[in-house]
């Protein structure tokens, strides 16, 4: 009976030690598991959103200034240029960009493309996408 009683005592620590050990192994794989997701989710946080901007006028034809500037989810084209380029506005119309002025008496305004279309809505308006190309053009608006 005791022969009996030490191999069963022996089977439960051989159990335990078998079971304590694939534990073990376990809570150490998930944290790495986690530390990587982790760290995959920060890295992609952290890379920025980039959209570019170009200013140019009669359609293009000059070119003054182009950025690549990084942007946050939900950016509005109108707060970026506010942020990134010297402008003036009318009751949220851009009138002016880097000292440039659309002039009403030559019937020049400054109209703006995105991906190549024009803006459906004012800039005010347009939330921006990663990747997005803006263009900026002062021209005649006849």
């Amino acid at each position: 009976m005791s022969k009996f009683k030490l191999f069963f005592v022996s089977l439960v620590m051989i159990i335990g030690v078998l079971t304590g050990c694939s534990e073990t192994s376990n809570d150490q794989s998930n944290p790495s598991k986690e530390q990587s997701e982790t760290s995959e989710n920060a890295t992609s946080e952290n890379q920025e959103e980039i959209v570019t901007i170009s200013i140019t006028k009669n359609k293009g034809e000059e070119s003054i200034k182009e950025m690549e500037i990084p942007i946050e989810d939900g950016a509005i084209l109108y707060d970026v240029m506010k942020e990134n380029f010297k402008i003036e506005d009318d009751a949220g119309y851009i009138t002016a960009i880097e000292g440039i002025e659309a002039k009403k008496s030559e019937q020049m305004a400054w109209m703006f493309f995105v991906n190549g279309e024009m803006g459906s809505v004012g800039a005010k308006d347009l939330e921006l996408s990663p990747g997005d190309s803006v263009n900026f053009d002062l021209q005649s608006w006849e």
